[in-house]
């Protein structure tokens, strides 16, 4: 039967993408990238510094200068930066505790107070600081090729090594200093503020004669070599947004290339550069109308950077010129990365259907904020959903219901012709118009909902108010699996009585395969979130209960 075949395909086509989910480097369509790959015989290394004249990186880890003309050379490190120590000075407000190297003003570590490391933990999640393949770390400094610039390899001298925000207090200043030998003054002032995970960085220079210089920030991170669930995917990397590209996806792959060449003879505004993880994100971000050279390379052994350097600033002696730049640490809240930057939104990356994700993300949030509960929140998100779809399901199940009517006479025509599949199918079709019963009438309606159903995968595989968050009775973390299998095999069950009322498939390996579709799906869900199994409980609870009334009509001559 057409229609049960077609049902038995979308059940493969679900099963098959959430398969392709778990291991799939990187689903969905790309937006054209400002990065390409047509001078393949370019080394990373020489990101920015294509420009005719321009000086080589000093470092390996560090983009290059702008050019200029008759470059003297580098100056001799200042008595000043001599008796600094290198020391961490920690920072901590009410939603960050950072550690700020004083050795180039990189941000350490960074923990968000707000987000325990596990749903078992007390202890805030550590964004940047681990080790080995948790390694993540953000810097930033100046580059000039004609005087000496503080970059994150240059030690600071810090005012104090601990600073706190007390009651009545909304913003933290850290400056660290640094001066040449030639007299030029360099003050980096990192500035914190309450109930933000924006931090404000500025590269203030005062020089003693006339200075050329960029500004660069970078994001380094490992690449994880071990995922939390085997079975759920998630995009681990780096992303680059601007004014050209509006949102495209650097993998660790990529960095790793050395053919990766990311356009030196252009410069993009209002962009940025971020590193993401399933539900967090460190992010680099300009001013809107700075213009920026984008740079990707891999540093070391299993370490990635992508940063973005400044076009260069002339500051004439005696003036005092200023860089700035805003580092974005924290979760991927929609609303708050709305309002920092144009696409940082997107980072919660909800793939191709996100134009169906994001409405159905603000219904979500809507029955969070009525019931409290991000487990009620879901229930009547599916709901709604199943209501919008009311009348497309209820055609689908008059199909379905009106061929499992003709069940009987169906199993008849296929004793009288045997195996004479031509006269079979003529019967079958002169059967349908008899009965006007259109054979593919209860697929299309499903089909119609599938990007739906998927797009709403994704809102509660990639929110991070799904994190840790409890429900009831034993779910107690919508975000984990359920610890007693309790909800998969529901969803098995309610899978195996979906099938029950569906016409029985005349093709005995169709059969067969049906019988055990509700037990490949039970083994599959029950490693997955419990947040998307509750989903597709009252899903398949709300279909069946449709289903149900419709079959009973339609046997009962009530529903023509």
């Amino acid at each position: 039967m057409e229609n049960q075949r077609t049902l038995l395909y979308i059940s493969l086509a679900m099963l098959l993408f959430l398969l392709w989910g778990s291991w799939q480097q990187d689903y969905g369509p790309q937006p054209e990238q400002a990065i390409s790959n047509q001078s393949t015989a370019k080394d990373a290394s020489t990101i920015a510094s294509d420009v005719p004249g321009a000086a080589k990186p000093v470092a390996d880890d560090m983009p290059a200068a702008m050019p200029m003309p008759d470059s003297k050379g580098m100056p001799e490190m200042s008595a000043l930066a001599a008796k600094a120590e290198q020391q961490r000075v920690t920072v901590t407000t009410d939603k960050l505790i950072v550690e700020i190297d004083t050795r180039g003003g990189d941000f350490s570590v960074v923990k968000l107070i707000d987000y325990p490391q596990d749903a078992d933990s007390d202890e805030p999640f550590l964004l940047m600081g681990g080790e080995f393949d948790k390694f993540s770390i953000a810097q930033s400094g100046l580059v000039s090729a004609a005087s000496k610039a503080p970059s994150h390899h240059t030690l600071y001298h810090a005012e104090q090594s601990r600073y706190s925000l007390e009651d009545g207090q909304d913003e933290i200043v850290v400056n660290l200093f640094w001066q040449s030998e030639q007299g030029d003054r360099f003050v980096k002032s990192i500035s914190f503020k309450r109930g933000s995970y924006e931090i404000a960085v500025s590269h203030k220079i005062t020089p003693a004669s006339d200075w050329n210089g960029s500004q660069y920030s970078q994001l380094i991170m490992a690449e994880p070599q071990s995922k939390d669930n085997q079975f759920i995917y998630t995009y681990t990397g780096g992303v680059i947004y601007n004014e050209e590209v509006k949102y495209s996806k650097v993998d660790f792959s990529d960095m790793a290339n050395k053919s990766l060449d990311i356009d030196s003879s252009a410069t993009f505004k209002a962009g940025w550069v971020a590193m993401i993880q399933h539900y967090f994100l460190a992010s680099w971000v300009p001013d809107a109308e700075e213009n920026n050279f984008y740079y990707a390379k891999q540093t070391g052994d299993n370490r990635y950077m992508l940063g973005l350097r400044s076009s260069a600033l002339n500051i004439k002696a005696g003036e005092t010129g200023e860089f700035s730049r805003k580092l974005v640490v924290g979760p991927k809240l929609q609303h708050q990365l709305e309002a920092i930057a144009p696409g940082l939104e997107l980072t919660v990356d909800y793939g191709f259907l996100t134009i169906i994700a994001k409405p159905l993300f603000w219904l979500l949030e809507f029955f969070f904020d009525f019931f409290g509960n991000w487990g009620w929140a879901i229930i009547f998100l599916t709901i709604t959903v199943k209501l919008i779809f009311y009348k497309l399901s209820e055609a689908s199940y008059r199909s379905m219901a009106k061929m499992r009517k003709l069940g009987p006479r169906l199993k008849s025509l296929k004793e009288r012709f045997g195996d004479d599949r031509q006269a079979m199918s003529k019967a079958m079709m002169e059967m349908y118009k008899t009965e006007k019963i259109n054979p593919l009438g209860g697929c299309f309606p499903m089909l119609v909902q599938i990007p739906v159903f998927i797009a709403l995968y994704w809102v509660l595989l990639e929110s991070v108010e799904m994190r840790n968050a409890p429900f009831m009775l034993w779910l107690d973390n919508l975000s984990e699996k359920d610890p007693f299998f309790i909800l998969p095999l529901l969803m098995g069950i309610s899978m195996f009585v979906q099938f029950k009322l569906n016409p029985a498939p005349m093709d005995p390996i169709q059969k067969k395969v049906f019988q055990f579709m509700p037990i490949i799906f039970t083994v599959f869900f029950a490693f997955f979130p419990s947040g998307l199994v509750l989903y597709w409980v009252v899903n398949n609870i709300l279909s069946i209960t449709q289903q149900y009334i419709i079959t009973k009509r339609i046997e009962a001559g009530a529903d023509k």
